[in-house]
Order: C-alpha cells, then structure tokens, then sequence
C-alpha cells in the first residue's frame, strides 16, 4: 500500500515589519516625562543664568540701570522700602529676569524640542538659526522695552495725577512693573522668529495664519490688557500694537521660508 507523499507545510511569512516613526508614537506617560526633561533643563539654565547677578556689583548696577528710566523722568525720584524684605524680593526678581534672558537660548531650544519631537536631518539644521535669531529678538525686545515702552509709560504715568498726590512708588513695585514690561516686550519679539521656526516644523503655515489675521488683532491687546500691570491707554498700546505687526511679519517669514 503506498502512502500519499504529504506536501511539507508551507513555511509561515514573517511578520510585515511595521514601519518606524522616526521619534515614534509617544504615550501619555512618554509626554509628560518629557515634558519633565525640557522643564528641569530649562530651569537649570534659568538658574545658571542668575548667578552672576548675585555678585554685589551687577546686581546693584542691574537694579540702578533699571531705575535710570524713572530718573530720566524725574532726576529727584528715589524708590523708598518699606518693608525689610523688599530689597531682598527686589534683588531677586532682578536676578530672575536676568537668568532668564541669559537663559534664553537653552528656554527656545527646549520649546522647539519638545513641540517638534520627530526632525529629519535637514530640519535639524534649522535649530541652531532658530534658537540663535530667537534669543536675538528676546535681547531685541528688551532693547525696545527699556528704550521706547520704559519712558513713553513713566512719562505718562508720572505726569499723571501730579496736582493731587506726588509720585513716591516702593522700589518693589516699581521694579515688578519694569521687569514685567521688559519681559512681555522680549516675549513679543521673539514672535517672528518662532513662527517662522514652526512654519519650517510644519505645524503651522503662513495661510493659515493669514486667515487669523483678525484673530490676532483682537487677541494682540486683549493679551495686553491682560500681561501690562497697567490701565492706562498709551503703554497697552505700545504693546498690543507691536504683537500684531510682529505677527504679521512672522507670517512674511513663515511665506518666506516654506512656501504654500
């Protein structure tokens, strides 16, 4: 009796190989240990950024620099403490802006790090200019805010009211006030710069941002409103006015380098 030759089974197909993203897929818990790494880096740049202005001579120079714009507006104005900490919260938040713009540009490298997970080697290449123009305009808008918002807000601010009271602010308010500005106006500058670097990422387009040109007028002074410390008319101006033109130019810049 001869038996039927059995046909060998057919050998299994490997398994496709599912394609790799390149930065991958990341999980909530991925997120957010990331998220965990770009803010302590960010911080230890702050922080590094702080330590010369602990040094007696730069912060104090710091601190009088920052009141020159109160001075050139009144040449009697001397900020009074009227609290034995104030000095040392004074000291501090001058210290703090100071690490921060010193900072800069390991701030901006985390931010495009952690929004664009996943470059392909020529948008690698776009990081380094990014970071570097970004930190740029930052120094740019503190140039702006100390030289043009500073004294246009004092002027007015001082000016205002002389008939009835005298102008005598503590030295922590008038410095929360001065940092405060100059950081918004360093904030707003960097607008160009970080959306033509998000143009270039492909998560936004200069069409699209085109189309909220009315968007963004509206929310240009409703941010300042909201960010200047301040009522008054003439530095919410200064503000609003320069977010929107900077939009509108970091539109030019997104068309520019990726057009669509």
């Amino acid at each position: 009796m001869t038996s039927t030759p059995v046909a060998p089974p057919e050998a299994a197909e490997p398994p496709e190989e599912e394609p790799i993203l390149e930065g991958g897929d990341m999980t909530l818990l991925e997120h957010l240990f990331e998220l965990r790494s770009r803010v302590t880096w960010s911080a230890a740049a702050v922080v590094v950024g702080m330590i010369p202005f602990f040094v007696p001579v730069i912060g104090i120079g710091a601190i009088n620099f920052l009141l020159q714009p109160a001075r050139d507006q009144n040449p009697d104005f001397q900020a009074q403490a009227i609290t034995p900490m104030e000095n040392i919260v004074t000291y501090f938040r001058v210290a703090l802006l100071g690490g921060v713009a010193l900072g800069m540009p390991v701030l901006i490298y985390q931010v495009l790090r952690f929004v664009t997970p996943a470059l392909t080697p020529q948008e690698k290449r776009w990081v380094l200019p990014v970071v570097i123009g970004a930190s740029l305009s930052f120094a740019l808008g503190l140039a702006f805010g100390y030289l043009v918002v500073l004294p246009t807000a004092y002027g007015f601010l001082f000016s205002f009211g002389q008939g009835f009271a005298e102008i005598a602010p503590t030295i922590s308010s008038y410095i929360d006030l001065t940092t405060r500005l100059l950081l918004i106006m360093g904030l707003v500058f960097e607008t160009p710069i970080v959306i033509m670097g998000l143009a270039k990422f492909g998560v936004v387009s200069a069409r699209k941002l085109l189309g909220w040109w009315r968007f963004a007028l509206v929310g240009s002074f409703l941010i300042s409103a909201i960010a200047t410390p301040t009522p008054d008319p003439i530095t919410q101006t200064l503000v609003g006015g320069p977010i929107f033109i900077l939009y509108m130019f970091g539109i030019l810049l997104a068309w520019f380098i990726k057009r669509d």
